[in-house]
């Protein structure tokens, strides 16, 4: 399996190092930028899975780096994670609203770290799964992401845009298992402020509008939903 590869940007050689051994132990691909011009040269030259973006940087900010990269088409999708020192949490939440996913108070553990990092690449991994698929197709349900309309039997099932969403998500990933929480991240996005309940809602009303297909809709008790890898035999 392919490394997920990481670009660290920050100036402070000891974390640097710290933070390299910690993300290279956990099997990531690390590349280390000492300022932000290098930070935007790298990241545009090897698009990285992640960023972990210090606020504070020599020359170009923290700031304007998250601004260019995702002002750059190459590079606008990345998830990145700001390290902030105390006292910085205003500029923090300008980075979140210029695009950041996330921010990490300085000092931190490497546990911590090392799980945001890893809730943010599943995140964006399940989030752009299924987008290269426009027209999914399960037995006789045809889920047209073009149209965005959902059909069985040539019939349309009239749906919500999260359970259209929720939907083509589980039907493009057939047989995987997702939290709740999953879930809300790839249809709903980061930014929503929902609990994990809600997904319980949005299936039950899925299930009723999709009649027998609906019953592919697996749960998976003490962890959340997956759906069904094959359609139900023809009875």
């Amino acid at each position: 399996m392919k490394k997920a590869r990481i670009l660290l940007v920050d100036d402070e050689p000891d974390l640097v190092e710290l933070v390299r051994h910690h993300l290279t132990k956990e099997h990531y691909e690390v590349v280390i930028a000492r300022n932000g011009e290098a930070g935007l040269a790298e990241a545009q030259q090897r698009i990285p899975d992640l960023v972990i973006l210090d606020l504070m940087l020599p020359g170009i900010g923290g700031l304007e780096v998250c601004r260019r990269l995702r002002a750059d088409a190459r590079t606008a999708q990345i998830p990145i994670v700001m390290l902030t020192a105390k006292g910085e949490e205003s500029d923090a939440v300008i980075g979140l609203a210029q695009g950041a996913d996330d921010y990490v108070r300085k000092p931190f553990g490497m546990k911590e770290l090392i799980a945001r990092v890893g809730a943010r690449l599943r995140a964006h991994e399940l989030r752009t799964g299924d987008q290269g698929q426009r027209v999914l197709r399960f037995g006789d349900m045809v889920i047209d992401s073009v149209k965005h309309e959902v059909t069985i039997k040539d019939a349309e099932v009239r749906l919500t845009v999260t359970e259209f969403k929720l939907l083509r998500h589980l039907v493009a990933n057939k047989g995987r298992a997702f939290t709740r929480n999953d879930l809300l991240n790839a249809v709903l996005g980061q930014e929503a402020v929902v609990i994990d309940r809600n997904v319980d809602v949005h299936v039950a009303t899925l299930r009723k509008k999709l009649g027998r297909h609906g019953e592919h809709i697996l749960t998976i008790r003490g962890l959340g939903y997956k759906f069904a890898e094959a359609p139900l035999p023809v009875e």
